[in-house]
């Protein structure tokens, strides 16, 4: 596709409102992490002047837009189309000062907007295919004055008969989040400090970004953990990582809430019951079982047991003492070892879909979902073979 001519940008440019076209831009810079200052070095101008065209008091040119398009890695035609998707998710999250940042400050930052690019390319995809995800957000439940557990363990359980899955283990709850409650999911490798991100936007709706790197447990776990913020905050965006210092009154009532979404008290206290009931003692095989069950890690099972008074305090640490190896009593027990998380099928099959059409090139598409070109044909391949539509075929 050719960019328009010199002449032509020139006219069209101008032709569009001025705080239209700074707000695009606006919020391509946030996208792409840049401060005002830097942006306006880059492009030759002084910040007054950049401000300036934010705020649409003053035009930008036309040979400026294709520079900050660079500058931004946005595309020229994207910023002009009136049709393109504009997702702004980053100015949610609280900036400190970008000199101090550390080294998870600036990883937390790469995963946030990393979660706008991902958000951005699903909606786009989705005005495109005309197939607009729907969302039906449950009202937000405020967390009240004392103790957290009884209030987490409350809205897990009225979550769980919202969505109709009684007391069942959940054995898919990536389905379950998109499909029910139209969160945007989305699984790539982040920084090992970080399992996962979640932001809400009125228009956009829900959004959660998952380490794709870690243990498949831990990222259900994550994704419980970022369900909670949208319960009972979903207006205060979250990075979930393992040096938090400070754990929030929030917070406690998030990771309260998770585990009892997963693993709800009275399937736990009936399934310890069941492997007790012929008077044997509760082994680690039988742990590894209910872990296994419920889809959470053998210590995230342990830990919920000792909470609920079932096993001894500190049962966990004792057995990882002994020399307890998850991997191989995983092999003992023939139970699978790989952890490893496919896409979500939506976004898949929607670029699938997207690239049969002819509406984006593979290229294109490499570039919207954040993905080597190797990766993205690999998924093409997987899920848009011609075989697959022959053997699903309805027709005659």
């Amino acid at each position: 596709m050719g960019q328009p001519t010199n002449c032509a940008s020139m006219s069209f440019v101008e032709s569009i409102d001025a705080a239209t076209l700074g707000e695009r831009l606006r919020v391509a810079r946030a996208n792409a992490g840049l401060t005002q200052e830097d942006a306006a070095k880059r492009l030759g101008v002084s910040r007054p002047t950049l401000v300036a065209i934010e705020q649409g008091q003053r035009k930008v040119r036309a040979e400026e837009l294709r520079t900050l398009a660079d500058i931004y890695e946005a595309r020229f035609n994207d910023l002009l189309r009136s049709t393109a998707v504009h997702v702004d998710l980053v100015a949610k999250f609280r900036k400190g000062d970008s000199k101090k940042q550390t080294e998870l400050e600036k990883s937390g930052e790469d995963a946030i907007r990393l979660l706008n690019r991902l958000a951005t390319a699903s909606m786009e995809l989705e005005f495109r295919l005309g197939q607009r995800q729907q969302s039906y957000p449950p009202p937000e439940k405020q967390i009240l004055s004392g103790p957290l557990e009884d209030q987490a363990e409350d809205l897990a359980l009225e979550l769980r008969h919202r969505l109709g899955i009684g007391l069942s283990p959940i054995t898919d709850i990536v389905s379950l989040v998109e499909l029910e409650l139209g969160v945007r999911i989305f699984f790539r490798p982040l920084a090992p400090l970080i399992s996962g991100v979640f932001a809400y936007d009125a228009a956009v709706g829900p959004c959660m970004l998952i380490n794709i790197k870690h243990p498949r447990e831990r990222q259900v776990l994550t994704i419980a953990h970022e369900l909670g913020h949208f319960m009972c905050a979903r207006n205060s965006p979250d990075v979930v990582h393992e040096a938090a210092h400070e754990i929030s009154r929030e917070e406690r009532f998030v990771t309260l809430f998770a585990v009892a979404f997963l693993m709800p008290a009275v399937s736990v206290r009936s399934r310890f019951r069941d492997y007790t009931a012929a008077g044997g003692a509760f082994s680690p095989r039988n742990l590894l079982l209910m872990a296994h069950s419920f889809k959470v890690s053998v210590e995230a099972m342990a830990r919920r047991l000792e909470n609920l008074k079932l096993l001894k305090q500190g049962t966990f640490e004792s057995l990882k003492e002994r020399g307890f190896t998850i991997e191989a009593a995983k092999r003992a027990l023939g139970l699978p070892t790989d952890d490893a998380q496919s896409a979500p099928p939506r976004l898949t099959l929607m670029a699938v879909e997207a690239y049969r059409r002819g509406l984006f090139s593979e290229g294109q598409l490499s570039n919207m979902l954040s993905l080597e070109r190797v990766q993205l044909r690999e998924q093409l391949d997987n899920f848009g073979g011609e075989e697959l539509d022959d053997a699903l075929s309805l027709e005659s």
